[in-house]
């Protein structure tokens, strides 16, 4: 299969829309009530999981679409850039499905009853377990803070190409 050198419409529709779910999501995560022993799933923990849940078949979606639509990399990179581009955006993939994944499993450990949207339960991954609540717990916060990291990271970058070097890599992901 040959690479393409631009991003089709469909790579960049799963790219902004994971971007707006993801402008969502984390504001919607910290500024939702502590949750305390026996607390119930209030309609903000309901929206953060189903917008997860979303965010989770997304990004599965937009890894399959990349490895069956590969694009080439900007021949204009250092082969530096080339390679940090390359883990970055693999980091970028394999933390937004733990971190979804990890939202889930706590919800499950709480042993919470959670519907999608207010529409439909939603499957648990496991069963009601205090301990493995407390580390899927502190999993989930690692895992929130080292994605919020990688995409500063990813937007300094973007941002740098365009201002600094002012070359066309960003343009590859633009909608248009």
């Amino acid at each position: 299969m040959t690479d393409r050198l631009q991003y089709g419409t469909t790579a960049k529709t799963f790219h902004w829309l994971i971007v707006a779910l993801l402008l969502v999501q984390f504001p919607l995560g910290w500024l939702m009530p502590d949750i305390h022993r026996d607390m119930k799933p209030g309609d903000a923990m309901t929206w953060h999981i189903s917008i997860g849940i979303v965010t989770l078949v997304l990004i599965v979606l937009r890894f399959a679409w990349r490895l069956t639509h590969p694009v080439a990399p900007e021949s204009s990179l250092a082969p530096w850039q080339r390679m940090s581009s390359q883990a970055l955006h693999r980091l970028l993939y394999l933390l937004v499905l733990v971190t979804t994944i990890s939202g889930w499993l706590f919800a499950s450990f709480r042993g919470w009853s959670i519907s999608f949207f207010f529409l439909t339960p939603l499957p648990m991954l496991a069963s009601k377990n205090s301990a493995a609540l407390r580390a899927i717990d502190d999993w989930h916060q690692i895992f929130e803070w080292t994605l919020l990291v990688l995409i500063g990271l990813h937007v300094i970058a973007a941002l740098t190409h365009l201002l600094v070097y002012r070359n066309r890599v960003m343009q590859r992901m633009l909608p248009g």
